[in-house]
């Protein structure tokens, strides 16, 4: 029998060993398991770590009046939006009033207006007669310059208001800025003749406002927190304020989080299937990557201690015409002092990135830990796909001061724990079970704190589909 290659002619004969043939005799070189979810990581390579011994972290600050987030929610039923009663004590004077009659009295009152784009809620100059509650869409805000021109006085989005203080103190003053819709904007309203007739009414809702202006708060700084009397610029001998540094009674307290999973790898896959790689070792080092994934993922979005959700009121800005735009890095990198780090999604940064050339603009680069990222007014901005888009275009962009020397944001965890594989993560061997399969649990424990306010900003719907 004529043996011939599949490459040469019908009556060529073979002279050599074909390739199928030989590979049966050779070893194939083989890389490690490899893995398409592995990302950069940066939140978790440049977040300073702080040790949190006893599974816990109490941050104590001075004592702060403002509470609650400033903003108020909305449910929605298909097109009509509602005010939640109980987030109508985001009023400052409505601070504390729990009466729950009283607020679904008062929620039940606004009335639902759309704007579109352009159109002027309130004019500078008329009367503030109206509490305004944007309840989606974003609102610009602009005042009259000391020589006559327009300023703008910011942005304002969803769950902002204002008129509150105006109608529910019965203040007769005129609005001190021009608010005009920049996108199509859903806000709930409460003219000041329908808050006096259900203040008429209402006796519990009276009571506590007339309170509130018989009682102002305490002295206060700029940040709402308790005043230090202190004398300066003063001659001779004049009596010195007494004065102490109050702390909050309540200080918040973070628990570490975990995120854990239950390796299992069969005794026969580990025994005869290990060489040349470690079937365990291997399998071990891919579930570590999932979890360090899942941790950088909740240290962003997790609703207790994520830093989407932790950032201060006034530590939040919206973009002014939607992309993002140097003029808005600019004023959220100006909200805190020493801001070191800012996390944005790929796909933002490379909206911020035709911006700058519809402009001409270039952001330079920094060598952060071997790998070049761009830079904006010398801060890095990391990509971080943790950070999430949604379905209609838009996504956040977060700016942090580091390190908690600098009041900054600090990651927490715990090392030295049993079985400790990585620092703050433990792997713990379960046994085998019935079924031959060997067992272990992988945990990795984690938190971060906010130290002070401003250490955190977040910059809130960045349109990342828009062409210059």
């Amino acid at each position: 029998m004529t043996v011939t290659d599949p490459g040469l002619g019908i009556d060529d004969k073979q002279l050599s060993l074909s390739r199928a043939a030989a590979r049966n005799l050779s070893s194939t070189t083989k890389s490690a398991p490899q893995m398409q979810g592995i990302s950069p990581r940066w939140l978790l390579r440049l977040l300073p770590w702080v040790e949190a011994r006893g599974g816990a972290f109490r941050v104590n600050r001075r004592l702060t009046f403002a509470i609650g987030d400033g903003r108020v929610t909305f449910t929605s039923v298909g097109a009509e939006v509602r005010p939640v009663p109980q987030e109508l004590a985001e009023f400052p004077l409505l601070r504390g009033f729990e009466d729950e009659d009283s607020l679904t009295a008062l929620a039940s009152r606004f009335t639902q207006r759309e704007y579109r784009p352009g159109d002027v809620i309130t004019e500078r100059g008329t009367p503030a007669d109206t509490i305004v509650v944007i309840a989606h869409g974003k609102v610009a805000k602009t005042g009259r310059g000391k020589y006559g021109d327009d300023v703008a006085l910011g942005t304002i989005a969803d769950g902002e208001h204002f008129g509150d203080n105006e109608v529910l103190s019965g203040a007769e003053v005129s609005w001190d800025f021009t608010a005009r819709a920049l996108t199509h904007t859903t806000v709930v309203e409460l003219p000041r003749s329908v808050f006096n007739q259900l203040n008429d009414q209402v006796e519990p809702l009276r009571t506590h406002i007339a309170q509130q202006l018989a009682h102002p708060t305490n002295p206060q700084n700029k940040h709402g927190e308790a005043e230090i009397d202190i004398a300066s610029g003063h001659n001779g001998e004049p009596r010195l304020p007494g004065t102490f540094v109050d702390y909050e009674l309540r200080p918040r307290e973070y628990e570490l989080s975990v995120a854990q999973t239950v390796l299992r790898v069969h005794t026969r896959v580990a025994d005869l299937y290990s060489q040349p790689m470690d079937q365990v070792e291997h399998q071990l080092r891919l579930t570590i990557e999932a979890l360090r994934e899942r941790q950088e993922h909740e240290l962003v979005n997790n609703k207790e201690f994520g830093l989407l959700h932790n950032a201060d009121l006034k530590q939040r800005v919206s973009t002014r015409t939607g992309p993002v735009t140097p003029d808005d890095m600019d004023e959220l990198i100006s909200r805190r002092r020493n801001t070191r780090l800012i996390l944005a999604h790929p796909k933002a940064i490379a909206a911020f990135g035709r911006q700058l050339s519809s402009r001409g603009l270039y952001a330079p680069t920094a060598d952060v830990e071997g790998q070049q990222l761009q830079t904006w007014r010398g801060v890095p901005i990391a990509p971080c796909d943790k950070i999430p888009v949604n379905k209609n275009g838009t996504t956040s962009i977060i700016a942090m001061r580091l390190g908690e020397e600098k009041q900054g944001v600090i990651g927490l965890r715990q090392t030295g724990i049993p079985d400790e594989y990585e620092p703050g993560l433990n792997v713990r061997f379960m046994g085998i079970d019935e079924h031959a399969v060997l067992k272990y649990l992988v945990s990795t424990y984690y938190s971060a704190a906010v130290l002070v306010p401003d250490a955190l900003g977040v910059l809130e719907n960045v349109e990342i589909g828009h062409q210059p």
